[in-house]
């Protein structure tokens, strides 16, 4: 028989369980709002292209618990890139390259969201031995968790393909950091392939990260 204490101890488990499973499936995403990419700490401005290119880092909390996924957990760096233009002409960024290089000069480049949703998914298989990914269709708790992060990285992933004249455009972009040491401190974010409207390359932007850079924008 088994003791009425021990009844008691399973059932409280499993009721904290299941109010986890149900405030995560309540949780949704939600962007943070982007200011112009000149207040934030981490930034890099190039005054006479009048485009500045600033980064965030959510690898912690309070800042990471926008995210239903624990991205830190799975060895992911979300890095929040803002971009802001200036000038009176568009600049196009669909085919801007984003790359970490860490003090100890290893470069890496940004995840695409697949193989994002990979590892947080635990999915087998990598860019050079794709698998189907998503939609994925609905069924099961498990199913219902991973379609939920599929659109988390959808809707989080930096994706504009240009930045219009005095406007801003921002979203995150994730680094496979699980292991690579000290990969923020010391660390820059490097963008290049950013054309003006003629389209001629811009300079390359050089981000230092700053590992204590806070949530809110206005640092000096």
């Amino acid at each position: 028989m088994v003791p009425r204490r021990a009844l008691q101890l399973l059932a409280l488990a499993a009721t904290v369980a299941l109010t986890s499973l149900s405030l995560w499936a309540a949780k949704d995403f939600v962007p943070p709002r982007p200011e112009n990419a000149s207040t934030y700490a981490c930034r890099d401005a190039h005054p006479a292209e009048k485009v500045t290119a600033a980064v965030d880092l959510y690898n912690s909390s309070p800042k990471d618990n926008i995210f239903i996924t624990p991205y830190n957990q799975e060895g992911i760096l979300p890095v929040f890139l803002v971009i802001t233009n200036d000038g009176d002409q568009p600049i196009t960024i669909n085919n801007m390259r984003v790359e970490l290089v860490t003090a100890s000069r290893a470069k890496l480049e940004s995840l695409t969201t697949d193989d994002v949703f990979r590892r947080v998914a635990h999915i087998g298989g990598n860019s050079n031995n794709p698998v189907r990914v998503g939609p994925i269709p609905l069924g099961g708790n498990k199913n219902k968790k991973a379609q939920k992060q599929y659109e988390e990285i959808l809707s989080a992933n930096f994706a504009a393909e240009a930045v219009e004249p005095h406007s801003t455009k921002a979203g995150f972009v994730f680094f496979d950091v699980l292991n690579v040491k000290q990969p923020v401190n010391g660390a820059s974010i490097y963008l290049t392939g950013m054309r003006d409207a003629g389209g001629n390359d811009l300079m390359y932007f050089e981000i230092p990260l700053i590992p204590s850079n806070s949530a809110a924008p206005g640092l000096p």
